[in-house]
């Protein structure tokens, strides 16, 4: 057989091979495109109280030299370590986030920026697992020498239940939604064929804080923990039929 003849006959054995795998796949693009489908979005919420607070604490102190400024720092943020340990925070329990040192300086019209001293900085993060002690344990590192509260968030120690309920809440409310424009519509629902957490884009769930009145000793700062709402997003894609 000629070379010409015999790519010829393997040519047509070959597309004679596929032709069966494109027909299948033609049917099936087919199918899904007829296919009467449904895509809804739905959330589910649980709001509980938090059980734990973070706060960032730090130290700022000046010095003539950088050396100076750095002592000083050291000894207040000593100090401030030692107390947070006295009202029951555990060393897991803090972290520093931050150190600086930092010149600084004067400036005036016409002249070269003239150094004046030196300023270091050292910032902790503390997670406070028995709220009732929050406000006492911000008074204490303030009276051992803190001098920056820079901010608070509370949050859950173990948010899984939370989460969970709120994902059965959230598919609930899905499938209800999908029945109800199905009925409308005059269909039902055949299948679920695609579900997805976080609203289709993989977001993770992200407890959100709301802001209630709550009472406070007078003694100590007051603290408002409030209310954390933990909310699920949720994406379905329902195949409907007559």
């Amino acid at each position: 057989m000629r070379p010409l003849a015999a790519a010829l006959v393997a040519l047509g054995l070959a597309t004679s091979a596929a032709a069966p795998a494109l027909a299948q796949a033609a049917r099936a693009e087919d199918a899904a495109f007829r296919a009467t489908t449904l895509s809804l979005s739905a959330y589910g919420e649980t709001t509980l109280a938090p059980d734990q607070a973070t706060i960032t604490l730090g130290v700022t102190t000046p010095g003539p030299t950088a050396a100076a400024a750095m002592a000083a720092n050291r000894t207040r943020m000593a100090a401030t370590l030692r107390s947070l340990a006295a009202q029951g925070i555990a060393e897991r329990d803090i972290q520093t986030s931050g150190l600086n040192l930092n010149p600084q300086y004067v400036y005036a019209q016409g002249q070269p920026p003239k150094l004046t001293g030196y300023e270091a900085s050292n910032q902790v993060t503390a997670t406070v697992r028995d709220l009732g002690k929050l406000g006492a344990t911000v008074d204490a590192v303030v009276a051992a020498g803190a001098n920056q509260v820079q901010g608070i968030a509370f949050g859950l120690q173990s948010p899984r239940a939370a989460e969970d309920a709120a994902r059965r809440e959230a598919v609930t409310a899905l499938q209800a939604k999908a029945e109800l424009y199905a009925k409308a519509t005059g269909y039902r629902i055949a299948r679920l064929v695609n579900l997805t957490e976080g609203g289709g884009d993989g977001s993770p769930p992200r407890p959100m804080f709301r802001l209630a009145a709550a009472p406070a000793r007078a003694e100590s700062t007051p603290v408002a923990p409030g209310e954390l709402k933990v909310r699920i997003d949720v994406s379905g894609v329902f195949e409907l039929t007559r």
